[in-house]
């Protein structure tokens, strides 16, 4: 990997951890993480103009991947409102990297090294560790929320090796980007209609600025991880991308004031030793 792209997907890395983080801003985490998806779309629509359709190898994926992605969102909001920000965000992204090198291995014949199974053995076994924290005490963390983490992850190694198979098959990435979240940002709007429509105009106009932070870093965090995949093997750019789980680790306890234990520190610790043999293998 070289360094533009390394240090692309590392300010990717943490743009996603902000945007997550920024979902703590409205109670319901479901209306929060579609006010970002529907501006991401927003903003993708503006540039889908100056961009042309895409390839008709790649639009199978990005249907498929828009699939994921809802999915992802539905279970993500449903994780973050069963424990903190700190607790579900190094699950739901440790796990990910593991599958989507599994899935990479045997949907698109992308073997890693043996060094990055190790890594991948390490980033497993901090992330089992993170399921156990706080099992009693003021940290605890219910099944049912490391259930909602696990199927997230599942959801983002599947979105993942969409994305990058799509990509691939794009003669213009950007093209494939815009077009992701603009139908992505639809998608989610339809869903909070249905959900939440007797409050969907209030909210906009109430939370429309963080939607519009949101949902910018959102586009220009996986923008860039769709991008990188073009030319890197999907499974070293998942494992880079997940370095977001220190910064969430930094924001959790800096910005929303959270009070990790000890063991979680330490599995975090554990989760990003294994990310970075995973790159680096």
């Amino acid at each position: 990997m070289n360094s533009e792209i390394f240090l692309a997907v590392l300010g990717a890395a943490l743009l996603h951890a902000c945007w997550n983080a920024l979902v703590q801003f409205r109670s319901d985490r479901f209306i929060a993480i579609s006010l970002m998806a529907i501006f991401s779309g927003v903003i993708s629509l503006f540039g889908v103009f100056f961009v042309g359709l895409p390839s008709l190898g790649a639009l199978p994926w990005l249907l498929l991947s828009v699939a994921f992605h809802t999915g992802y969102c539905l279970f993500l909001s449903k994780a973050y409102e069963q424990a903190e920000f700190g607790q579900i965000y190094p699950i739901a992204r440790g796990i990910a990297p593991l599958l989507s090198a599994l899935l990479s291995w045997l949907i698109l014949s992308e073997i890693p090294r043996s060094l990055s199974l190790v890594g991948a053995a390490i980033l497993v076994s901090g992330v089992i560790m993170m399921t156990f924290d706080g099992r009693c005490g003021p940290n605890k963390i219910s099944y049912r929320a490391i259930i909602y983490a696990l199927i997230t992850a599942t959801f983002t190694a599947c979105y993942t090796l969409s994305d990058g198979a799509g990509s691939r098959a794009s003669i213009e990435p950007l093209s494939y980007i815009l077009w992701l979240f603009m139908c992505n940002g639809i998608t989610m709007f339809v869903l909070l209609w249905i959900m939440h429509r007797n409050v969907v105009f209030r909210e906009i106009r109430q939370h429309w600025r963080h939607g519009v932070i949101g949902g910018a870093m959102q586009l220009l965090a996986y923008g860039i991880v769709i991008w990188a995949m073009k030319s890197t093997p999907i499974a070293l750019v998942a494992a880079l991308r997940e370095t977001s789980v220190l910064f969430a680790m930094i924001i959790s306890i800096w910005m929303l004031k959270e009070k990790p234990s000890m063991l979680r520190r330490i599995a975090s610790a554990i989760i990003m030793l294994g990310v970075a043999v995973t790159k680096f293998g």
